[in-house]
């Protein structure tokens, strides 16, 4: 750990090698094609919830990575990609388990508590240490022979074992209350998502008369609305511009990744020149809708203000005279558009809407004082919804704050008062 820390008297800083081995036991090369494995990739596992996701696969469908066997008591500590923090202490690992070479699997020795250590490894400073000393930019990596020599704090053995356990309770009560936020964040979403689709399919007059659209995924309509192919109304951007050339290099290029899913919000966007554009991207003017044409279950539509790029992955949407562009916008969010694209989208490999099959949507059309008041509450219930689910996120952080500095001040010795003498 890093150095500077005060431990309480009778405790020791160990370099980690010296109270675990690490990588002890890999798959031998014969083994057989057919042997069912648990593999566990970096993606599997993550800082606060531990050793999440495992792979059921026989030998031969398994990536040459899957090689470190692990058993009950092993801590993984992922030595690529390190700002994902994915470590996690195994409590029971089935017989098959294995993980990927891009973790050091450490064995805690007799001097050290299984528990506590792995404690010690998701603590900030350890943590902290790991990051600082890992090598490389996009793909940052630390060799297990470096990540073993990093100190970290031994107590005795049964101050080991009462910090284990102290933390044991207490981040289960906290990550409890976590659950509980992430679960009213998701019913956030829904209830969001709901509101929507109800506002921009069935208008906002509940006793409106209604008639059958004839699609399945739309239903019923208001009355007194048209609908239409999106063709007709609509166009799509054509014709691809350099970005190489200087007045598209200084614009701003929006790529699906800049998209928040389902709520259409951007995140920081810069210009094509600053993300090393070289490949053709499609010019949107002012007042376009842009819209990601692969995984169209993941809702990336967005409002750009300005002229800009758009990867070749997405639509510049003209919405033309007839529809509300904010309108718009709510419709290529809502459940009934969601369901066409996706069914379009599994006609071929990859999840993508071709142009024919956007074309041939049939949008309802109301007329253009109704979108106008459609969208101003689709806006202001937006605002409503953000704002609440900003408060439970910052909520949320505070508690994963929280968490953090309890394992680290129980594992450096300063609640000594908490969990005992």
């Amino acid at each position: 750990m890093t150095t500077g820390i005060n431990y309480p008297v009778g405790w020791a800083s160990k370099r980690l090698k010296y109270v675990s081995s690490h990588n002890d036991e890999v798959l031998p090369e014969g083994t057989d094609d057919l042997t069912e494995i648990d593999y566990v990739e970096i993606s599997g596992v993550s800082l606060t919830r531990g050793l999440e996701e495992t792979n059921r696969m026989p030998f031969f469908q398994a990536p040459s990575r899957a090689r470190r066997k692990v058993r009950s008591g092993d801590i993984l500590i992922s030595t690529v990609r390190t700002y994902l923090r994915a470590i996690a202490a195994v409590e029971e690992a089935s017989d098959d388990l294995v993980a990927s070479t891009g973790f050091c699997v450490v064995r805690p020795g007799k001097d050290a508590h299984s528990a506590y250590l792995g404690w010690v490894a998701k603590s900030e400073p350890f943590v902290s240490e790991i990051v600082a000393r890992s090598v490389g930019v996009s793909y940052p990596a630390i060799n297990s022979s470096e990540l073993v020599t990093i100190e970290v704090p031994l107590p005795p053995l049964e101050t080991q074992q009462r910090i284990a356990r102290f933390l044991d309770e207490k981040t289960a009560q906290i990550d409890g209350l976590i659950e509980k936020k992430r679960a009213l964040l998701d019913r956030l979403a829904e209830k969001r998502q709901a509101l929507i689709t109800q506002a921009v399919t069935k208008g906002l007059n509940p006793t409106a008369p209604l008639k059958p659209s004839g699609i399945d995924w739309l239903g019923d309509i208001p009355a007194h609305w048209g609908l239409v192919p999106f063709k007709w109304r609509c166009r799509v951007q054509s014709g691809q511009v350099d970005p190489l050339e200087q007045k598209f290099a200084e614009m701003p290029l929006i790529a699906p990744d800049h998209i928040e899913s389902a709520t259409g919000r951007l995140y920081e966007v810069t210009s094509a020149d600053e993300q090393g554009a070289i490949s053709g991207k499609y010019l949107c003017p002012v007042g376009s809708i842009l819209y990601s044409k692969i995984r169209p279950a993941l809702r990336k539509v967005a409002l750009y203000d300005g002229e800009c790029l758009c990867s070749a992955d997405m639509y510049a949407i003209d919405p033309g005279t007839h529809f509300d562009r904010t309108y718009l916008f709510y419709f290529l969010l809502t459940d009934a558009f969601t369901s066409y694209a996706e069914l379009e989208s599994l006609r071929v490999a990859m999840p993508k809407v071709n142009r024919d099959a956007l074309g041939d949507f049939r949008l309802p059309v109301p007329s253009l004082d109704e979108q106008a008041q459609i969208a101003s509450l689709c806006s202001k219930k937006d605002k409503q919804h953000h704002y609440a689910h900003e408060q439970v996120k910052k909520s949320i952080e505070k508690l994963e704050e929280y968490r953090s500095a309890l394992i680290t001040a129980a594992v450096t010795g300063k609640m000594e008062n908490l969990y005992g003498h």
